[in-house]
């Protein structure tokens, strides 16, 4: 039995409101982001949000919206994917990174306070696999110290924290619909604010600094009545990106966002005969404390044995043609922040036990069992040799 690591969860649906957008002719920026962009916001409770072409670009924009000074330090995790940590490095700000929770292998935030100085502006939290961080008491600290919270929601598109969305406890929410997260617009991502005016900040900023896109300029000419001739006119005040969501990916998102709460229920449905059948399971444990009926969005389902076997049970897994990877090697060892290492030795000793298991919501229950089956096969118990 082959079984993927990830799949999309798309059909006739999304194929429908793609053939809607051609039959328009407008594939580009235009009234689907908008709609889109009205009806996230809505599903979260967030006053505003902006559609963008990835997570990376939201979280770009979202540091970018706080406006921070010169020598600016933001509080990253070590333990997530590094469009996290170079939000910072874009806007030229400088990096710390904070250790993970044993438990949870979200930020510690024991940790994090010991790191706060007085050039420390903002704190990149990150949702890793969907389990929320203790936003409560994040939001405590962050009120105390004076920091701004961004929330990295690309993990955990629909989750809740008592009863809240997750991605609205912070001052901006990131979440990403790649490919292989929660829901999916093929590539693409969203910025929710409580303020919306710091949306407002940035919305020029993801169509190259332009005060006015394409579709509003074409609105402008075709309203009736208009007889403007100048219709076409814009300015550019500041350096933009070209980070705009188009009308293609929205479709897709708005047929998703009406099946995400069902994908994100078939995966605790499938988590939670994960965690049955590794119940008897010496030297395996679950990576997260998963919780499949407290509201959280979970991306991954992933294991935790013992650091010299890891390896040995990849390849176990892999001939029995079941797909695996490891979410995440901390950033503290890439190359690109060689002069943070051993700065979370947490992260930087946990993630050698960490191996990621297949999960979408497409999967079966019966392949389910076989990758436990093949876990059990695997001897994942047995000591190194």
């Amino acid at each position: 039995m082959h079984v993927r690591l990830f799949k999309p969860s798309v059909g006739q649906e999304e194929l429908d409101a793609i053939a809607d957008v051609f039959d328009r002719a407008w594939l580009g920026l235009g009234p689907k982001v908008a709609a889109f962009e009205q009806a996230w916001a809505e599903y979260v409770d967030a006053p505003a949000a902006l559609g963008v072409n990835s997570a990376t670009a939201a979280l770009h924009l979202a540091v970018t919206a706080l406006d921070l000074p010169p020598g600016s330090k933001v509080l990253v995790p070590s333990m997530t994917f590094v469009a996290s940590a170079l939000s910072a490095l874009y806007n030229g700000l400088d990096v710390v990174f904070v250790d993970c929770d044993p438990e949870t292998l979200q930020m510690d935030l024991d940790d994090l306070e010991r790191r706060i100085t007085p050039e420390t502006r903002a704190v990149v939290a990150v949702h890793f696999g969907g389990y929320p961080v203790d936003m409560p008491r994040l939001m405590e600290i962050a009120g105390r110290r004076g920091l701004k919270v961004i929330e990295d929601c690309a993990h955990c598109a629909g989750g809740r924290l008592d009863g809240r969305a997750l991605g609205t406890w912070g001052d901006l929410g990131c979440f990403s619909f790649e490919e292989k997260k929660c829901m999916t617009t093929g590539d693409g991502g969203m910025l929710v604010a409580r303020d919306p005016a710091l949306v407002e900040r940035v919305r020029p900023n993801r169509w190259l600094g332009i005060d006015k896109d394409t579709w509003k300029r074409q609105t402008g000419y075709t309203a009736e009545g208009a007889d403007d001739a100048r219709h076409w006119h814009y300015e550019v005040a500041e350096a933009g990106y070209k980070y705009n969501m188009n009308d293609l990916a929205a479709a897709i998102g708005l047929v998703q966002l009406k099946k995400l709460p069902a994908m994100n229920a078939r995966r605790g449905a499938l988590i939670a005969r994960y965690l049955d059948g590794l119940a008897d399971m010496p030297g395996v444990r679950p990576l997260l404390p998963y919780q499949p009926d407290a509201g959280h969005a979970y991306w991954i389902f992933g294991v935790r044995v013992e650091a010299g076997r890891r390896d040995d049970v990849i390849r176990h897994l892999k001939a029995r043609d079941v797909a695996t990877s490891v979410h995440y090697m901390p950033l503290t060892l890439h190359p690109l922040f060689a002069a943070h290492a051993g700065a979370t030795p947490v992260a930087e000793s946990l993630w050698h036990e960490m191996i990621t298991l297949p999960l979408f919501p497409d999967m079966t229950d019966e392949q389910v069992d076989y990758v436990v089956d093949a876990l059990k096969e695997a001897g994942a118990a047995r000591a190194p040799v």
